[in-house]
């Protein structure tokens, strides 16, 4: 057969009809699963992830690749940049796979900045005496200022590399990285600009303008020079400096206000803050606002409730009660402030710290019974506008976690361990949701070398370790029983709704396109909050060892299904179906039953160290 790639469909239905005994074979002609035809990326080589009948030869360009006994395959390849071509040929079949290579960072071409490189790239508004930076990606040698209002700025040549994205550590190559062109930047106060006087107060001596009325800077003009040469090009961010007084006060309206380093996704995630903190707004990026205690949430998860000063509280005295319901019981500490003000929350150790921001302490009296979570409580105020709270706790492990705002009391709960008592039923009292990754025909996630979705390989294994933990006492909860889709943020959700005694979220794994999917396999762990971190390991390591499985590591990763917080979840990456061999491993029915089976005995071991029942190993 002669003609372009062929990838080959395959339904739900179709699949499951197979006997997964078959399934691991190559049944269908030359075939390429991934990448598709037309692929573009920007990773230095590329895997062909495929598959043909088992005898005979596959060669690509010419060459033989090397295959599984079963007739799958996954080479990688340089690629150059620009058009790369991939002719597959087997015995009569051959197919032609075009992949374009992409520059990772934006270069000029001749006397001019690089497409979409000029920062700020949104409207951006900032405090009187903040710096107001720029940036532009220019041919080396040349002369870049930006003019704003009058006033030149100098943009210099910068000689830092830069850095991968955080999926390079899935690969093992997260080195910085020289730079492909040369990036300029430079910045100026917001000082350097007069603005009228609001009537809240006149300019002060010290030359910071005192409290003024918003002004608009409108947008900067950047000017390249270069050979004799010049071109100027508007900016598309306009630049606006906030007044120091009134300030726009916001609260959060969501459940749970996502938090983050910087005016992007890409920056690192904070504590959430509850519905109704309440913050002034010290500088807007975009849909990005900066909240006085420095974190940044979208604008869309506020709501602005008026203009003033920083929202600021006292606190004094702090009680607490034991809370008992269908979910087990929880030790509740309630915070008495005057406002709802943004918090952090750090886990390690036989401790967890609260932060409360904007807070002021005048506090002489905390009531704390004894109490089966925490053993003392201690408080300071580190900083000014600045109290932190340190419970130290009863045990290691933590077993979960919430907040929120009642009008303007935080309230902070804190988990009870599960109580395990019968011998013969060892996590009789649990409540474990399991959570099969993807689903549905529109999320198949991985897919093996023949198409076969790992969508239906992490049901049927989930399914069998649903099997195992009820015969063992625990009460199961299954994020999806069918091959529907659900949203990554609908079965965190689900978890923060349910508040099982443990989450455990399983999958199969891929890689980026950088990465070497014939020669990397094994199981992976990744968790989230500390709480997490003990599940994660000894699952990972009961597995390498008693399946004799390669181990591919434990992760800290941001993952919705290991963001939450009020019980140990972790997700799972059981195998890689990308890899030939591995994949043959993942299909067989008896290593899926042994997987089960290792799972189910690893999670009551840990129940059992932890909490302290009999070792399981008769189940």
């Amino acid at each position: 057969m002669n003609g372009v790639l062929k990838v080959i469909p395959f339904s739900v239905g179709s699949i499951v009809s197979l006997s997964m005994a078959t399934v691991a074979w190559a049944e269908q002609p030359l075939s390429v699963v991934y990448p598709p035809n037309g692929h573009e990326t920007t990773a230095a080589q590329i895997f062909l992830i495929g598959t043909a009948p088992a005898d005979g030869t596959v060669l690509v360009n010419g060459k033989p690749i090397d295959r599984s006994p079963a007739g799958h395959f996954a080479p990688s390849f340089p690629l150059q940049l620009g058009e790369n071509t991939f002719v597959l040929q087997h015995q009569d079949q051959t197919l032609t796979l075009q992949v374009v290579r992409q520059s990772a960072q934006a270069s000029p071409i001749g006397v001019a900045f690089a497409e979409g490189s000029l920062a700020p790239a949104v409207d951006i508004a900032r405090l009187s005496g903040q710096p107001i930076c720029f940036s532009a990606v220019a041919p080396a040698q040349a002369e870049v200022t930006v003019n704003l209002m009058g006033q030149t700025i100098a943009l210099l040549p910068q000689i830092s590399p830069t850095l991968p994205p955080n999926s390079a550590v899935l690969t093992f190559s997260n080195q910085p990285i020289a730079p492909a062109a040369t990036t300029y930047q430079g910045c100026i106060s917001s000082d350097s600009y007069q603005a009228p006087l609001s009537p809240y107060g006149a300019a002060n001596r010290s030359g910071s303008h005192g409290n003024h009325l918003p002004l608009n800077l409108g947008y900067p003009q950047f000017q390249l020079r270069l050979n004799g040469q010049t071109m100027t090009q508007t900016g598309a961010g306009r630049i606006e400096i906030l007044p120091t007084l009134p300030r726009s006060i916001v609260a959060v309206t969501v459940e749970s206000g996502t938090a983050r380093t910087g005016p992007s996704t890409d920056y690192s995630r904070l504590t959430p803050l509850p519905q109704g903190t309440q913050s002034s707004v010290i500088a807007r990026e975009g849909e990005w606002l900066q909240l006085d205690y420095g974190g940044w949430i979208r604008a869309s998860e506020t709501q602005e409730i008026g203009k003033g000063g920083v929202p600021e509280t006292l606190i004094r005295s702090i009680r607490s009660q034991q809370i008992y319901g269908d979910t087990g019981a929880w030790s509740e500490i309630a915070f008495p402030l005057q406002m709802p003000v943004p918090i952090d929350i750090q886990q390690s150790d036989r401790t967890l710290t609260l932060t409360l921001h904007n807070t002021t302490a005048q506090t002489d009296t905390i009531f704390l019974n004894p109490d089966p979570v925490i053993d003392r409580l201690d408080w300071q105020q580190t900083a000014p506008g600045q109290v932190q709270y340190r419970f130290n706790l009863q045990s290691d492990q933590q077993w979960g976690y919430k907040t929120r705002y009642e009008g303007s009391t935080l309230i902070l709960s804190l988990r009870h361990p599960p109580a395990l008592t019968d011998r013969a039923q060892p996590l009789q009292g649990t409540r474990i949701l399991l959570d099969p990754g993807h689903g549905g025909a529109e999320d198949l996630g991985a897919r093996g070398p023949n198409g076969y979705p790992e969508k239906d390989v992490a049901l049927i294994v989930t399914q069998q370790l649903r099997d195992r933990l009820e015969a063992m006492g625990a009460t199961v909860l299954m994020t999806r029983e069918d091959d529907i889709d659900l949203w990554p943020q609908d079965r965190a959700a689900l978890i923060n709704q349910l508040e099982p005694t443990l989450a455990i979220s399983l999958h199969y794994n891929a890689l980026p396109d950088d990465g070497d999917a014939e020669n990397t396999a094994g199981i992976g762990s990744f968790w989230y909050t500390s709480q997490s971190h003990a599940l994660a390991v000894f699952l990972h390591q009961h597995l390498v060892d008693s399946l004799d499985r390669p181990s591919y590591g434990v992760f800290w990763n941001n993952l919705a299904l290991t963001r939450p917080t009020v019980a140990p979840a972790v997700l799972l990456e059981l195998g890689f179906m990308i890899n030939p061999t591995e994949f043959e491993w993942i299909v067989d029915p008896q290593a899926q039953a042994q997987l089960a089976e290792e799972l189910a005995r690893g999670i009551a071991n840990w129940m059992q160290q932890t909490v302290g029942q009999p070792d399981i190993r008769e189940y």
